[in-house]
């Protein structure tokens, strides 16, 4: 069997999860688990975060699953229903959903249910993607106020820079003004603004990367936050080359070696979910020691360089992330978010889940 795995440590989503309920004490904390749970498999989030208040997803199929499984807690879906026809299990079913536009509306005015449905109503305070802008927010809350298939009411938003120096006041002030008139719940804070702006801890948080042990923020680790990794993604070394000075390696030849190096062939790829724009000098780590990825990552290969590590021969361990390389670390090197590289591990790599 192929050597590849990830595995997922269900007590430090548990400690993650103590880490945000730490962080916003009087809120309840909606953990995110879309995407499968972040690539972490939906089920296997769910039973780390089992603790949360409530799951947040995109798609009915999602909340389903949940549900089947016995989870009672609040579910939301994100990005509300895509059509009428989604309406009747979701009311059956007791499932949250978000209306962000005036179709939604519209169909939930028309549809015939056997119980009403609660609702997070998302305004566009300056993220632009999905919601009500605030001028036109009274009208849709007073529409939804009178319909007979809405129960309650959770006011939301989302932020577009909690992340960076922009902060959030300027979403955050709008959202007041428009929602100050109104005594219904509010959800505001995704990780970036709970570990950054506790002004921003309503009723409601919805932690999501910070879950997984990664920082939501460039310029701070997870480490700050005393978030553990929850994935650890690792092989081993199927093979081993050397090269002479002026010899160069794998496809597009992207590595040359300016004197003799030992190379380690690990059995990982982009085919496993592995960036392959990542370049030379990518950290990772090979039976124990920090080292570096070297020329193009093939679709079910990659390079290290192990000449400074004499006892790494064919079978060694190779962490790509997880415990001692940083997903962040890895992220930053490929210029993109951990976010993509944890969501990216193909189905083909065996999850194993450990308490």
């Amino acid at each position: 069997m192929r050597p590849i795995q990830a595995t997922i440590s269900l007590s430090a989503l548990e400690h993650n999860l103590a880490v945000a309920k730490s962080k916003a004490p009087k809120s309840k904390v909606m953990a995110v688990v879309k995407a499968n749970g972040y690539g972490h498999g939906l089920l296997n989030a769910a039973k780390g975060l089992k603790a949360a208040d409530g799951f947040a997803i995109l798609g009915l199929d999602e909340a389903l699953t949940l549900r089947t499984a016995g989870y009672k807690q609040t579910i939301l879906m994100l990005e509300g229903f895509f059509s009428a026809d989604e309406l009747s299990a979701i009311s059956e079913q007791s499932i949250s959903i978000v209306v962000h536009s005036y179709k939604q509306v519209e169909m939930l005015e028309s549809a015939n249910l056997t119980a009403p449905i609660s609702i997070h109503l998302k305004m566009n305070a300056g993220m632009n993607r999905l919601g009500f802008k605030p001028q036109d927010f009274e009208l849709v809350l007073a529409k939804l106020q009178t319909c007979k298939n809405v129960a309650d009411i959770t006011l939301m938003e989302h932020f577009a820079t909690a992340d960076e120096s922009l902060g959030i006041a300027r979403p955050l002030a709008v959202f007041k003004q428009a929602a100050q008139a109104h005594q219904y719940p509010h959800s505001l804070a995704n990780s970036a603004a709970l570990l950054r702006f506790p002004e921003a801890n309503a009723d409601w948080v919805r932690a999501g990367i910070m879950l997984y042990g990664t920082s939501p923020i460039a310029d701070d680790s997870a480490a700050k936050f005393d978030l553990k990794p929850v994935m650890q993604l690792t092989s081993e070394i199927i093979s081993v080359q050397t090269l002479e000075a002026g010899e160069s390696l794998g496809y597009g030849h992207l590595f040359t070696a300016s004197k003799k190096t030992r190379i380690g062939v690990v059995a990982c790829g982009y085919a496993d979910g592995y960036p392959r724009h990542a370049p030379n000098g990518t950290p990772i780590a090979v039976a124990g020691t920090l080292t570096q990825t070297l020329g193009r990552v093939s679709m079910d290969m990659l390079f290290v360089d192990i000449t400074n590590i004499p006892e790494a021969e064919i079978g060694a361990y190779v962490e790509m992330w997880g415990n001692q390389v940083s997903v962040d670390d890895v992220a930053h090197s490929a210029e993109t978010i951990s976010y993509e590289l944890l969501c990216a591990v193909a189905p083909r790599v065996p999850l194993k889940v450990f308490a």
